[in-house]
């Protein structure tokens, strides 16, 4: 009897797993919650998530549109801005806790963007990333210019949001390095959350009007 050759198998989903898009992207955000961005691949995602490579490409196409997509949800996940006042003094002040808050419970995000998208080789992927950061920039030019110079400097939003992201950022991404600075057995929970406090008291003495 001859022997039926087998089909090759078409560019379709693969089929030897049950892990959906979702479980994929669920354990990218676990492993760059912990990892540096350079060192989580796709291989390490694919062995965490005990999956095929191949599944990964099928779903995101390449590691940067996975990233793209970690970064997206990060930011749709986050905690929603706590309602107060809409005037512009205590609205500055709710919009650089929320920075702080979302740079805590997002851990490498900001590296991420900085190492990984913004550079990438995809235009529309680079176009992507900087929307994003834009929104925020937009946010403060909003805030600014509704406060009219009546509280509030006229300062670069783009200065501020950037400063925001600098002055957060390190206090989360090297931690290593704060920790050293500090006692040994200091609650690092209850340090950032005094950073934090700082931070607000130094941007608003810094912009609000004398």
């Amino acid at each position: 009897m001859a022997k039926v050759a087998p089909k090759k198998r078409g560019q379709g989903r693969p089929s030897d797993n049950t892990v959906g898009r979702e479980g994929v992207l669920a354990k990218a955000i676990e492993l760059l919650q912990e990892l540096p961005p350079a060192r989580v691949t796709i291989s390490l995602i694919a062995r965490e998530a005990g999956v095929d490579p191949a599944l990964i490409r099928y779903y995101f196409g390449d590691r940067t549109k996975l990233l793209l997509a970690v970064v997206e949800r990060l930011i749709a996940d986050a905690p929603a801005e706590i309602v107060g006042s809409n005037e512009p003094l205590p609205l500055l002040e709710r919009r650089i806790r929320h920075a702080a808050h979302f740079t805590r419970s997002t851990k490498h995000v900001h590296r991420l963007m900085v190492d990984e998208l913004a550079d990438a080789k995809s235009a529309e992927t680079r176009k992507l990333q900087g929307e994003m950061n834009m929104r925020a920039v937009d946010a403060f030019a909003e805030l600014l210019a509704r406060d009219g110079g009546k509280e509030l400097r006229a300062v670069n939003p783009l200065f501020l949001h950037v400063a925001l992201v600098g002055l957060f950022d390190f206090f989360v991404s090297a931690q290593p390095v704060v920790r050293n600075l500090v006692p040994e057995g200091t609650d690092m929970d209850q340090l950032g959350a005094a950073f934090e406090d700082f931070i607000v008291d130094l941007i608003l003495n810094g912009i609000r009007k004398r």
